[in-house]
């Protein structure tokens, strides 16, 4: 019986240990990113852009969709893009780690 129990033991023990490894992987880091990044831009940034379905407007800035779907705006463009301010786009002053998750946000736009 004792073996059994340490069986039992160890056989938990490495699907505790996969599970944890699982959870640390980028598919879900990048999640928690992507999700940070959306309040991000919905508590800066969603005042001044068109929401995808609605009219474009000469006076709003475009949908996220349309901006990611730019040739050329990918992870670096973003970030670089970030870092420097845009009339009249109003300057937010993000934290980098604020920046890094708006930029996963953005990015996931484009595998939905």
């Amino acid at each position: 019986m004792p073996k059994m129990k340490s069986c039992l033991l160890t056989g938990c023990l490495l699907l505790l240990g996969a599970s944890l490894s699982l959870l640390a992987t980028p598919a879900f880091a990048d999640e928690a990113a992507v999700r940070r990044g959306e309040l991000v831009v919905n508590a800066w940034c969603r005042d001044c852009h068109v929401r995808d379905g609605e009219a474009l407007d000469p006076d709003m800035a475009p949908p996220y969709s349309d901006i990611v779907a730019v040739p050329g705006r990918d992870r670096a463009w973003f970030e670089t893009f970030l870092e420097d301010d845009h009339f009249p786009m109003t300057t937010f002053r993000l934290f980098d780690h604020e920046k890094a998750d708006v930029v996963e946000y953005l990015l996931s736009l484009r595998r939905q």
